[in-house]
C-alpha cells in the first residue's frame, strides 16, 4: 500500500484557481465516499480550507492512485486535467507523510504556527474514519500526526506570534492605521473566521464594529459578545459607507464586494 497526497493550496496557486476547487461543508461527505471508490484507492481524506485543497488516498497502484486522484478532482470541480495540473502537486510514500506532519504542524500555512489547520485536519479526518473511508493506515497516520501537532504548539515556539490570518489582518490594520478605538470596523461574515475576527478587534481595543451576516441570528450572537451592532448581510452597502476598515470572511463562492 503507498500513501499519495495530491492537493492545491496557496503557495501553488492563485485565489480564483483555490476559490474554483474547494469543497462545500455539504458536499464533504459525498466527495470523500467517492473518493474512496475510485480504483485503487482503499482509503480517503478530504482537507479543505480557504488556502489549501488536498486529497489524501492510500492506493495499491501509485501511478494509478495518482491518475484517479487527479482525475476525481478535475471531474468534481467540472475542470480539465489540463486546466488544474499546472497548480496540483504530489507527494508519495515518506514525503506525503512529511507533508501531513507539516501542515498539521502550522508550518505549511500563510501563517506559520495557526492552530486552525490542526482543528480542520482533525475535522476533516474523523468525518472520513465515521464514514469508513480511513482504514489501518490513516487511522494511524492521522492520529500521529494529530498528536504530533499538538507536541509541536506545547513544547516549541512555534505559535509566539500571531497564529491566525485574522489575528495577522488585525495586526496590519494597527500597523497601518494605528490605534483601532477611534475606527469604524465592518466584518462581514459571522462564521468562525469572522468571529475570531470581531474577538481580535475587540482585545486590540476596538468598540465600534458591525457584523454583517447572511443570517441576521447569527451576526447578533457574535455581535453581541463584543459590544457592536448586527445587521443583514442585505444592509452591507450602508455599513461600508462609514467605515475605515473593512474585514471580510465568508463561505461565498463568489466575491461579496463588488467593484461597483
Amino acid at each position: 500500500m503507498h500513501i499519495v497526497v495530491v492537493g492545491l493550496n496557496n503557495k501553488t496557486a492563485p485565489v480564483s484557481i483555490r476559490e474554483q476547487v474547494s469543497f462545500g461543508e455539504h458536499e464533504m461527505k459525498g466527495a470523500v465516499v467517492a473518493l474512496r471508490d475510485e480504483k485503487s484507492i482503499f482509503e480517503s481524506v478530504i482537507v479543505s480550507t480557504c488556502n489549501r485543497t488536498e486529497l489524501y488516498v492510500v492506493t495499491d497502484q501509485p501511478h494509478t492512485g495518482r491518475y484517479y486522484t487527479k482525475r476525481f478532482l478535475a471531474n468534481w470541480f467540472g475542470l480539465t486535467m489540463e486546466e488544474l495540473e499546472p497548480y496540483l502537486f504530489i507527494h508519495e510514500g515518506f514525503d506525503a507523510m512529511k507533508h501531513l506532519f507539516r501542515v498539521t504542524s502550522g508550518l505549511d500555512s500563510m501563517i506559520v504556527g495557526e492552530t486552525q489547520i490542526l482543528g480542520q485536519v482533525k475535522t476533516s479526518f474523523f468525518m472520513a474514519q465515521k464514514l469508513e473511508t480511513t482504514g489501518t493506515v490513516f487511522n494511524k497516520l492521522f492520529k500521529e500526526a494529530i498528536t504530533l501537532a499538538k507536541r509541536a504548539h506545547a513544547e516549541t515556539g512555534i505559535g509566539e506570534n500571531a497564529v491566525s490570518v485574522s489575528a495577522a489582518a488585525v495586526t496590519l490594520a494597527e500597523q497601518l492605521l494605528g490605534s483601532l478605538e477611534d475606527k469604524s470596523i465592518v466584518v462581514i461574515g459571522a462564521g468562525e473566521t469572522g468571529e475570531l475576527t470581531t474577538l481580535n478587534l475587540y482585545e486590540a481595543g476596538a468598540r465600534d464594529i458591525t457584523v454583517f451576516n447572511r443570517t441576521l441570528a447569527k451576526a447578533e450572537e457574535v455581535a453581541n459578545r463584543f459590544e457592536g451592532s448586527a445587521h443583514s448581510i442585505n444592509e452591507m452597502q450602508c455599513g461600508l459607507l462609514r467605515a475605515d476598515i473593512v474585514i471580510s470572511s465568508t463561505g461565498a463562492k463568489r466575491a461579496i464586494i463588488k467593484r461597483e
